[in-house]
C-alpha cells in the first residue's frame, strides 16, 4: 500500500456538477483537499423541477471546469493522483453518463485507474469520511430521490432494513413547495416558511405507522397537503402567508414524526446485533433539515446510540463523498475498465427485494 492515496471524485447524478480531491494517509483520517460544486438551480427555476436534458448538457459543459478548479484548490496536479472515481449510478442517466465519459477520458489520457462508485454508497460512507466511524453502523439515507435504512457492514456491504415504497422525503418536500407556490429546491423553502408556522393546525397523516416494519411512504402526505390547501382556497379564495407557513410546519412535522418512529424501529433491529459502539448516522439532502436532525438526535440519545450528521455541505450531492467511496473501493483492489456503464438504477442491497419495483433497467432501490 502506498503511504497515502489521493483520489479525484466526480459527481453528476442529478443537478449538481461536482469535483473533489480526497487524500488519506495510511492509518490516518481522510482529508478533503478540495470540494467544488456547481449548482443548476437557476437553469431549472422556470420549470418547477429538474429537467434531465438541461441538467445533462450543463454537466457536460461544467465537468472539466470543476475538475480544473478542484485540482487548483487542492494544489495538486493529475500526476499527483492515484485514481479517478466517478458516480456511475443511480441517477438521471444523461447526467451520470456525462460524468462517466469525463472520467473515462481522464483515465485514458493519464493512465490513472478508473473506479465507478454507487452514488448511494457515497452518501452511506460519509460518516467514515467525516468521523472515521467503524463498521457496522446504522445509516438513514434520506434525500430527494432515495430513502433507506441501511446497516453499513463494509464499503460494499449493506443490509437494507426498510425504505420508501413511493416518494422519497426530498421529493415530497419539493412537491409540497410547488403546491404552495414556493421556490425550488423545496426543502429549504418549506423549512424557512415552517419557522413561523403552527405544526398542529392541520391534522396531517403519519403514513405507515400502523405497520411494524421500517418502510415509509410520503405520497399520501403530499396529497393531504394538497387537500388542505384546496379547502383553504375554497373557503377564503386564496392562501395567506400564515396559511402557507402552517401547512409547511404541519408537513415538516409529519415527516419528522414519521422518520423518528421508523428510525426507532430500525435502531431496535440494529442494536439487536450488539454493535460494540452503536452509531446512527443520517446523510442526504433532507439531513440538512434542522427539525428532522433535532428529532433524530433526541431519539439516538434516548436509545443510547451516537448520532452523526455530516456538515451541511456534505448532506447534499458532492464529489468528496464519491472520491472517498472510490478510495475505499480502490484500496480493496477494485478497478473498472472502459466498459464501465452509467446506471439509472443501482440498489446497494442486492439481496433484498426491490421496494419500488423493477423493469428492464433493474431494481430501483
Amino acid at each position: 500500500m502506498t503511504p497515502h492515496l489521493t483520489i479525484l471524485g466526480l459527481e453528476s447524478s442529478c443537478d449538481d456538477t461536482a469535483a473533489a480531491i480526497v487524500r488519506q494517509a495510511e492509518g490516518h483520517t481522510p482529508e478533503i483537499l478540495s470540494s467544488i460544486v456547481y449548482g443548476q438551480t437557476e437553469l431549472h427555476a422556470d420549470f418547477g423541477g429538474v429537467v434531465p436534458e438541461i441538467a445533462a448538457r450543463a454537466h457536460a459543459e461544467k465537468l472539466d471546469v470543476a475538475v480544473a478548479d478542484a485540482l487548483a484548490a487542492a494544489q495538486v496536479t493529475l500526476a499527483d493522483l492515484d485514481a479517478v472515481a466517478v458516480t456511475a449510478g443511480p441517477g438521471l442517466i444523461g447526467g451520470v453518463l456525462s460524468g462517466v465519459m469525463c472520467a473515462k477520458g481522464l483515465s485514458a489520457a493519464t493512465g490513472l485507474p478508473l473506479v465507478g462508485v454507487n452514488h448511494l454508497a457515497g452518501h452511506a460512507l460519509t460518516p467514515r469520511l467525516t468521523d472515521a466511524v467503524a463498521f457496522p453502523y446504522l445509516m438513514l439515507l434520506v434525500s430527494g430521490g432515495h430513502c433507506q435504512y441501511l446497516i453499513a457492514r463494509g464499503a460494499e456491504e449493506f443490509t437494507r432494513l426498510g425504505g420508501t415504497i413511493d416518494d422519497a422525503p426530498g421529493e415530497a418536500f419539493d412537491k409540497t413547495a410547488r403546491l404552495l407556490g414556493l421556490a425550488q429546491p423545496g426543502g429549504p423553502a418549506v423549512e424557512a416558511n415552517a419557522k413561523t408556522g403552527d405544526p398542529k393546525r392541520f391534522r396531517l397523516p403519519r403514513p405507515l405507522l400502523d405497520r411494524p416494519d421500517c418502510n415509509l411512504s410520503f405520497s399520501g402526505l403530499k396529497t393531504a397537503v394538497l387537500r388542505a390547501r384546496d379547502q383553504i382556497v375554497a373557503e377564503k379564495g386564496g392562501l395567506t402567508r400564515q396559511d402557507r407557513a402552517d401547512l409547511c410546519a404541519g408537513f415538516q412535522q409529519a415527516v419528522a414524526d414519521t422518520l423518528t418512529e421508523k428510525t426507532r424501529r430500525a435502531i431496535r433491529l440494529y442494536i439487536g446485533e450488539n454493535p460494540v459502539e452503536p452509531v446512527v448516522a443520517v446523510a442526504g439532502g433532507v439531513a440538512a433539515n434542522g427539525t428532522i436532525r433535532a428529532a433524530l438526535e433526541a431519539l439516538c440519545q434516548e436509545a443510547g446510540a451516537r448520532f452523526l450528521a455530516p456538515p451541511l455541505a456534505l448532506c447534499t450531492d458532492n464529489a468528496a463523498m464519491i472520491a472517498y467511496a472510490g478510495l475505499e473501493r480502490f484500496r480493496a483492489g477494485a478497478r473498472d475498465g472502459t466498459d464501465l456503464v452509467a446506471r439509472p438504477r443501482w440498489p446497494l442491497d442486492k439481496s433484498s427485494p426491490a421496494l419500488l419495483g423493477s423493469g428492464k433497467k433493474g431494481a430501483k432501490a
